[in-house]
């Protein structure tokens, strides 16, 4: 068996992120894999840094659209392979995945869209989530998986501050959208943070409008699924809240896979 520790951060813009502590954050933590959401770059403006970055392994993938979306993954052991998207181009040209392999398991790093005001897209969310579990269902038929990262979805009325004023009205908790979220869970994934915590009031992500991080008004929509065959392993998943530098804080999780 081999301890793995893996962190996801939606960091709402790396150069931004990396102005408010993110290089501390990336040096003092000890991981395997860090994967990192909304990168907003692309790659003639990824700084200096990460293009220097010697001891890990980077992995990119870049939205069409310049200065949105994106993710990337910090490895320290490099995958034996990588998959950007999901082979859907309709999807695909958002850069919102990077699938790593390993020899003993997948690990998705996802950024699902979000509906937008006035669930604009929600259509569209509905139909990346279908095709986002087609694709997932797929990984899983060869060997287990995780998948971390920015899901854009409160699963139930504990996962965000104020439920009912936001129930099918706010992008993250309508009907859709949770109904999406529930088909994961069944179809063989498990909400790691709630093998450890119950309870209401642990967040990942806070408006920056009237201080609502401060007064802990805020929804948890970051995760680390698991399929079911690695919950032996799972020792911790843990919510960072006291991280700063972007409006959702790092989430980490640590398993023993063989």
């Amino acid at each position: 068996m081999t301890l793995y520790r893996f962190l996801s951060w939606n960091v709402n813009g790396l150069r931004a992120a990396e102005k408010k502590g993110l290089r501390d954050f990336l040096e003092k933590e000890n991981f395997d894999v860090f994967c990192i959401q909304e990168t907003k770059l692309n790659p003639e403006t990824i700084p200096p840094f990460w293009k220097n970055l010697k001891k890990f392994t980077l992995y990119w993938n870049f939205a069409q659209k310049k200065g949105y979306s994106g993710v990337l993954c910090v490895c320290r052991k490099p995958p034996s392979n990588v998959s950007l998207g999901m082979g859907k181009p309709k999807h695909d040209q958002e850069g919102r995945l990077l699938t790593l392999e390993y020899d003993a398991f997948y690990l998705v790093n996802c950024y699902t869209p979000n509906s937008s005001r006035g669930l604009v897209r929600l259509d569209y969310r509905k139909e990346w989530d279908a095709d986002f579990l087609e694709y997932c269902q797929k990984l899983l038929s060869q060997k287990p998986v995780i998948i971390a990262g920015d899901l854009n979805v409160a699963h139930k009325e504990i996962d965000l501050a104020r439920p009912k004023s936001n129930y099918n009205k706010t992008a993250g908790f309508t009907q859709v959208e949770i109904d999406g979220f529930t088909r994961l869970l069944e179809a063989g994934w498990i909400d790691s943070f709630r093998e450890f915590v119950s309870s209401g009031g642990h967040y990942t992500w806070w408006s920056y409008r009237s201080k609502a991080r401060e007064k802990n008004i805020g929804w948890r929509i970051d995760y680390f699924l698991i399929s079911r065959n690695l919950r032996p392993g799972l020792k911790t998943s843990q919510i960072l809240a006291h991280v700063q530098g972007s409006d959702h804080c790092p989430i980490a999780m640590e398993i023993e896979i063989e």
